[in-house]
């Protein structure tokens, strides 16, 4: 079993910054994925950032060049930091594992950017 906890979402203007952090427990591996989706309201869940199983970093389009993943592993937690925030970027992101070949994801922290 693994829990993930996301913390480090708010409110923020348009192009302010936010970083939100997610630590996790339980039997975790060196080589789990992990990252970070998002759900707008009305939309579906869509993928922001990622660790591969090989730790390569993978960015959706519409954040690449603001939005930087970064992982502490002595910590167990990943984090995503977030620049340039722009109004659609409002959602609830929620954290993401996948560990053995099952799927673990967070409760999810709701960052609102609006003036």
């Amino acid at each position: 079993q693994v829990q993930l906890v996301e913390s480090g979402g708010g409110l923020v203007q348009p192009g302010g910054s936010l970083r939100l952090s997610c630590a996790a427990s339980g039997s975790l591996l060196s080589i789990d994925a992990m990252g970070w989706y998002r759900q707008a309201p009305g939309k579906q869940r869509e993928l922001v950032a990622v660790y591969s199983v090989v730790g390569s970093a993978y960015y959706a389009d519409p954040v690449k060049g603001r939005f930087t993943i970064t992982r502490d592993d002595a910590k167990n937690t990943v984090y995503l930091q977030m620049n340039s925030l722009k109004p659609e970027g409002t959602a609830v992101y929620y954290c993401y594992r996948v560990n053995r070949g099952r799927e673990y994801w967070g409760q999810g922290t709701q960052v609102t950017v609006s003036s």
